[in-house]
């Protein structure tokens, strides 16, 4: 009996690591990865890289490399804090059951998507590709559009006046010095 507890009491876990893998694989993987590839596989006549051995290349990759760390230092942290906090995942069709307004939710809506657009700068710089810039441009429109007609409804629908305050008070994209001290 005992047991049969502590399997059933894995398995929860076992299911949130599953739908937070499959969220992760089929969102910023995609959109970090695989775009990415098809992009410079494709298309790689149209792109350009750094002049081999010259001095933007050798900035641009040192500052991808910072860049490439801080984005996936900052979405790991959003992914978790999803998962912790949350009790969801950063995908649209398994979101969050609660508000989350901790860590770089202080400072900002939307850190895990300047995660993943930093992720993005980073490949640019490392690469020197204007197709990566290219991308990482319409991805932040396409992720504008996204959270001003869909998301951003969607949450007040959801967590209703906390949410209100928590977007008044919390910009959409720039952060705010400060960490908002609100519903977190």
């Amino acid at each position: 009996m005992v047991e049969r507890a502590r399997r059933g009491a894995r398995r929860p876990g076992l299911v949130t690591l599953l739908r937070h893998l499959v969220s992760i694989l089929l969102l910023p993987v995609v959109v970090t990865i695989v775009v990415p590839r098809w992009l410079l596989t494709s298309w790689a006549h149209a792109d350009s890289r750094w002049p081999v051995g010259s001095m933007l290349e050798g900035v641009g990759r040192a500052l991808g490399l910072v860049l490439l760390i801080a984005g996936l230092a900052l979405f790991a942290w959003c992914v978790a804090l999803f998962a912790r906090v949350g009790r969801g995942t950063l995908a649209p069709w398994d979101p969050t059951r609660r508000l989350v307004a901790v860590g770089p939710y202080r400072h900002v809506r939307n850190p895990m998507i300047t995660g993943v657009a930093t992720i993005l700068a980073a490949e640019s710089l490392l690469l020197g590709s204007r197709l990566l810039a290219a991308w990482l441009g319409a991805f932040v429109v396409i992720n504008h559009l996204y959270f001003v007609l869909s998301e951003g409804p969607g949450l007040a629908r959801r967590f209703g006046a906390s949410y209100e305050e928590y977007r008044a008070s919390v910009p959409r994209w720039l952060p705010r010095a400060r960490p908002w001290g609100g519903a977190g």
